[in-house]
């Protein structure tokens, strides 16, 4: 339904928040037969649909595209300068999110039985709400309002007019030169795509480019980036954003000496805030901490009718983590599975330029700092012979193990690294040894071999051992 003054209404679950979390906790809870409510004041799909995940990775396909003419050459075939149409790519990434938006629609929901109403939703109560005059109450609600981009406190930025991810993908001309504040994933993929589809791209980086990931495999990043002609500055500090005759300018200050830098438009990718504004979470005793609401290992605020799903939580902010909240609070308020909680041991993240970059798990340097003892076992792509046919092979596989062969972690930088990387997920969550990643038959040849190989590396230096030899000289005795 649309926005409504109806009566009042009582329902088993209400959930604030048509995002990637609440749109699966509200088709999980009415399929198995819950009164469900679902509420949503912008539009359907979140940030992940309409400004996030599916635009990135469409306007990454397009640079992907432009890419290869560039480089056809490898392969023996002409390479020829791309003809770019930047509103043609525009239509195409707006295409894509429209080919997924009826699977996040009102209509559709409606059709699996939630009753979906439109407007913003405030707590009156611990146990009740308001959405524009019409008072809810509900056996257990569900916050899942997702995140939104912050600006970080630089003098000037607020009165400048810089791009976040929930604007740059309403461009329809290519910037002339792309400012970009801020080098996590975020800030890395767009200034790729926008490289690759003729925008010159300056990125400047507080600390160092993808500081969340293995420093090594960041680096293989960053040689790609820096190949492609993508300026990079780490080390890096705007201290002031400036509006001069129509471009930004930005006072950066880097290892104490400063430079101003100068472009046509300003993407800020430096942080993100939970949306909780307007939902008067004090009235329902909820409390907030500085990340984000404040939740349980199980997801429960503070008030024990409340659970909150997704970015809103302040914890990894992907939307795949979105999903597996939905899966614990279904278990949690259908089931009644106290025990249900989160488990980020096996959480996998991804970033999306070319090479992909992916990780599950402890990388090298978190599990340093845990263990005395690890055995880091490597495969190159340039030793992975679907790679050399198909000419991709930067980057590497590292698996971090204890002595022992228990799995910690991988990393993957790659191509299709973040396909690569499923097996490695499968493995932590479920205590796969080396011995079973190693065992398994792969075929020839894939890129997947490179998983293969890696675990196989654990054993070599004792298969191959003087002790070993020993043995087969001693066996040759027999009959």
């Amino acid at each position: 339904m649309t926005k409504s003054t109806a009566g009042p209404l009582r329902t088993d679950i209400c959930v604030i928040g048509a995002g990637a979390a609440g749109l699966s906790v509200a088709a999980g809870c009415v399929q198995l037969g819950a009164r469900t409510v679902l509420i949503e004041r912008g539009a359907m799909g979140g940030d992940c649909l309409n400004t996030g995940c599916v635009p990135s990775k469409a306007m990454l396909a397009a640079g992907h595209a432009a890419e290869t003419m560039r480089t056809a050459g490898r392969y023996g075939i002409a390479g020829t300068a791309p003809v770019i149409d930047f509103a043609a790519v525009h239509r195409h990434v707006h295409g894509a999110i429209a080919a997924i938006a009826p699977m996040d629609s009102v209509e559709r929901f409606e059709m699996l039985g939630v009753t979906v109403i439109r407007g913003a939703a405030r707590f009156i109560a611990p146990d009740a709400l308001d959405v524009d005059g019409r008072r809810i109450t509900a056996r257990r609600f569900v916050i899942a309002t997702g995140s939104k981009a912050v600006a970080p406190p630089v003098s000037g930025l607020a009165e400048a007019p810089y791009l976040t991810n929930e604007t740059i993908f309403n461009l329809t001309e290519c910037p002339q030169h792309l400012l970009i504040m801020g080098g996590g994933p975020i800030g890395c993929e767009m200034a790729q795509a926008h490289r690759r589809l003729g925008a010159r791209v300056t990125l400047v980086e507080r600390m160092r480019l993808l500081g969340r990931d293995d420093e090594e495999a960041a680096d293989v990043v960053r040689q790609q980036l820096l190949g492609e002609k993508i300026e990079i500055l780490e080390g890096a500090k705007v201290e002031r954003v400036n509006v001069r005759n129509g471009a930004i300018a930005l006072t950066v200050n880097r290892n104490d000496a400063k430079m101003v830098l100068t472009g046509s438009h300003l993407l800020v990718a430096a942080g993100r805030a939970p949306v909780i504004d307007g939902l008067d979470l004090e009235k329902a005793g909820v409390a907030v901490g500085q990340a984000g609401i404040e939740v349980d290992a199980g997801l429960r605020t503070s008030n024990r009718r409340i659970f909150v799903a997704g970015d809103v939580a302040g914890g990894p902010q992907f939307t795949h983590v979105a999903g597996y909240h939905a899966g614990v609070l279904v278990r949690r308020l259908l089931f009644r599975m106290a025990w249900a909680k989160t488990d980020y041991r096996a959480l996998p993240w991804v970033t999306y330029t070319e090479p992909e970059l992916a990780q599950v798990g402890l990388t090298e340097a978190m599990a340093a700092e845990r263990y005395r003892s690890l055995s880091i076992l490597r495969w190159d792509f340039t030793e992975n012979d679907r790679a050399q046919a198909e000419r991709r092979t930067e980057g590497h596989m590292k698996v971090i193990a204890t002595p022992r062969g228990r799995i910690l972690g991988a990393t993957i930088v790659g191509a299709h690294a973040g396909e690569l990387i499923h097996p490695w997920v499968l493995a932590i969550q479920n205590g796969l040894s080396l011995a079973k990643m190693s065992s398994y038959i792969a075929p020839y040849p894939t890129f997947g071999e490179i998983g293969k190989r890696a675990a196989s590396s654990y054993y070599t230096p004792k298969l191959f051992s003087a002790r070993t030899r020993r043995i087969i000289r001693l066996l040759r005795y027999l009959p």
